[in-house]
């Protein structure tokens, strides 16, 4: 069975500033991880979080969609999960954007609340950077 996070974040930004926080390898590690990450379809990359007794802390991936502004995809692997995470901005007017979160291809509900509980604590990250 395959399980799948879904989470709306909504911050007072422009989309073109949330686009650069989720795809820009510098901001990006300001609020995920250290990475390598580049916005091109095909490439691959690390996030390479700190390391703990039950992980080695590399996450690895690929790019599969870039749709500037709206939608960024890729592949997160770690271990013997292998997930696809995919963001998608949404210009609400106002000076708000919405962050639509989806992870799917858990294959357990630890994994699920753990990704869940993470991406919690990367958003706030996130928010902080958007306010620079």
């Amino acid at each position: 069975m395959s399980l799948e996070l879904s989470m709306d974040f909504q911050f007072k930004s422009s989309i073109e500033k949330l686009w650069s926080a989720i795809s820009d390898s510098n901001k990006l590690a300001k609020w995920v991880a250290d990475n390598d990450f580049k916005p091109v379809v095909g490439h691959r990359f690390q996030f390479r979080h700190a390391p703990s007794e039950y992980w080695d802390g590399i996450v690895d991936g690929e790019v599969i969609v870039v749709d500037e502004p709206n939608r960024l995809s890729y592949t997160w692997s770690t271990g013997d999960e292998k997930h696809t995470v995919t963001l998608t901005l949404h210009d609400l007017g106002d000076g708000k954007v919405n962050l639509h979160l989806e992870q799917t291809g858990f294959s357990n509900v630890h994994g699920l609340e753990g990704a869940r509980y993470g991406w919690s604590e990367w958003v706030v990250e996130l928010a902080k950077l958007l306010e620079q």
